[in-house]
């Protein structure tokens, strides 16, 4: 795989979500379309943690001491409700560094090496080094947001997907991304 490839057909978080505006606004397909309160959501949730989120002064001082210095590729779609969440943290804990996403239904052929469980879960933090080889890569969702998911599919009946929702996102507002960083610290 030649992640090069990717990361040179990636966009800025910037251009992200501009994007995720005009598929909102202006659907190219019929899964946009279907998508469009996901988008809505999507973009909502990540401006508000954009403007909530601060880094953690130990986390900063913790990457200080890292020595990381490579370059982060997350795979994502700004309609999911994990990377509307995770994105604009990674993106703001490492704004020293270059940070692009990759689309995963765009670019189907990168999602395929970071299977979650067969699955084509998002987002996905790949960490590069400055040559463009992989160091780790961490997703989709913290431990905790794990837990909560494992929590429903062993149970669904006593926790149904409409509580897991709720209590991830409460979840999610209440941490403020301080799991997210604290984890993809612990793999750098």
């Amino acid at each position: 795989m030649d992640i090069k490839q990717y990361w040179d057909n990636a966009v800025s978080y910037t251009e992200y979500l501009r994007d995720a505006g005009d598929r909102l606004g202006n659907p190219k397909d019929t899964q946009e379309a279907d998508y469009a309160e996901y988008y809505r959501l999507g973009i909502q949730r990540m401006n508000r943690m954009w403007e909530k989120y601060l880094p953690n002064s130990e986390q900063v001082e913790t990457l200080a001491k890292k020595k990381f210095n490579g370059k982060i590729l997350i795979i994502s779609e700004a309609w999911c409700g994990d990377a509307s969440q995770v994105i604009p943290v990674v993106v703001k804990f490492f704004e020293q560094f270059e940070v692009k996403i990759s689309y995963r239904d765009q670019e189907p052929s990168l999602i395929e090496n970071y299977l979650t469980n067969g699955g084509k879960s998002i987002p996905i933090v790949i960490f590069l080094d400055e040559d463009f080889n992989e160091i780790a890569h961490w997703g989709p969702r913290p431990k905790h947001g794990t837990e909560l998911l494992n929590k429903h599919k062993a149970n669904p009946e006593e926790f149904p997907k409409e509580k897991f929702y709720v209590e991830l996102q409460t979840y999610y507002a209440k941490n403020r991304g301080f799991d997210t960083i604290e984890e993809l610290l612990e793999l750098l």
